[in-house]
């Protein structure tokens, strides 16, 4: 009974401590999970009609869209198939800027330019990450309230199991009749619908976790056999600079890949800082869905292709402690498990946004009864 009474007391404190904050990352949570699909209702300008013509090469694409943002820094360029506008991604830390341009891939026309910084769904992630706060702030205080919410789901569950097994009816139940005042009704809201989404609110959070801590990322990648580096490395180069070659070997790579993998979603290929580093490709493998894809790596004067220490290289060699990680962001946001997954996160992330709400009920309930009292 001293046991339960201290679980009580921790889960009413911490709970009490992050409740605001568990809140606002779940209801931004479930606005986010359908944003693709919501996007793609008005993303016609993100088409073209197909030509027989060669595509833009990286290196055009790049000359094309820098003459938009000549004083920021090209991220990577998005190639896809003969009916898509080829994206061009412009991404600096500080000041924090972070805009796409879109061009017709057989003339270089812009078609549109996207600020990733502004509207609806960038206001709905920035609350989600980091509160609207500063960022190294807001990204601090969302990572250790979640780490506390895991605590919280763990408690609730100690306190939830009943003593007795002729009480469990009650507890998984709504047994209300018109006598019932709303202060049971809260409890059984905050109990029994607590019951029944923890485990999957307690993935939710744990894989946010992940995402947020890199030492937990290591423990869960070391703990299921992992033997690779758990981060994203691209590798060296292992040739000479080449002395003013005609072509950039770099021009040849996206033809080169379309060939190997003509099945694939899309072709982002990144530009390397300096002469030093090689490219790196992300070949998106499945629309929608970010695990599978192969990251490819190649030397920028030969292409000969390189591999990399970490866990992000072809899928096809991934074990299953990179497999773990690797799909640890589409089991968060539900996408592992297509459209139903993303409605199981929406729905869960909606009602555990709930929890907090009644549980600050209940405390205000018992504090405003022993004050009456």
């Amino acid at each position: 009974m001293a046991l339960k009474k201290f679980i009580f007391q921790l889960h009413k404190i911490l709970g009490l401590a992050t409740g605001i904050v568990v809140f606002i990352v779940a209801i931004t949570g479930c606005c986010w999970a359908f944003r693709e699909e919501i996007e793609g209702l008005y993303d016609d300008y993100k088409y073209v009609t197909p030509q027989d013509a060669p595509q833009l090469t990286p290196t055009q694409a790049k000359t094309f869209a820098e003459a938009v943002f000549p004083n920021n820094s090209v991220h990577g360029t998005v190639f896809k198939g003969p009916k898509d506008a080829v994206e061009v991604i412009f991404y600096d830390a500080e000041p924090e800027f972070y805009q796409s341009v879109f061009l017709n891939p057989y003339s270089g026309e812009v078609i549109q330019v996207d600020n990733h910084l502004t509207g609806f769904f960038a206001f709905i992630l920035k609350g989600h990450m980091r509160l609207w706060l500063p960022k190294a702030i807001g990204e601090q205080l969302v990572a250790a309230s979640i780490l506390i919410f895991i605590l919280i789901i763990i408690s609730g569950f100690v306190l939830w199991w009943p003593k007795k097994r002729k009480n469990l009816k009650q507890r998984i139940t709504f047994d209300w009749k018109k006598s019932t005042r709303w202060k049971r009704k809260n409890f059984d809201l905050h109990t029994v619908v607590g019951f029944y989404i923890c485990a999957f609110a307690l993935i939710i959070a744990f894989t946010g976790s992940v995402i947020s801590y890199n030492w937990l990322k290591y423990v869960v990648y070391k703990s299921t056999g992992g033997d690779k580096v758990p981060a994203f490395i691209i590798p060296k180069n292992e040739s000479e600079a080449l002395n003013d070659p005609e072509t950039l070997p770099m021009d040849r790579l996206i033809v080169k890949l379309q060939k190997e993998s003509p099945n694939a979603v899309a072709y982002e290929l990144h530009y390397p800082e300096n002469k030093e580093e090689s490219i790196y490709v992300e070949v998106s493998n499945s629309e929608g869905l970010y695990y599978d894809a192969d990251f490819r790596f190649f030397d920028q004067n030969t292409l000969e292709e390189l591999e990399t220490p970490g866990i992000y290289g072809k899928y096809k060699d991934a074990k299953f402690a990179d497999k773990i990680l690797r799909m640890n962001y589409d089991i968060h946001i539900g996408a592992i498990g297509g459209l139903a997954g993303k409605i199981l996160a929406f729905l869960i992330s909606l009602i555990t946004a709930t929890l907090p709400v009644t549980g600050i009920l209940l405390w205000y309930g018992r504090h405003y009864k022993k004050k009456r009292k």
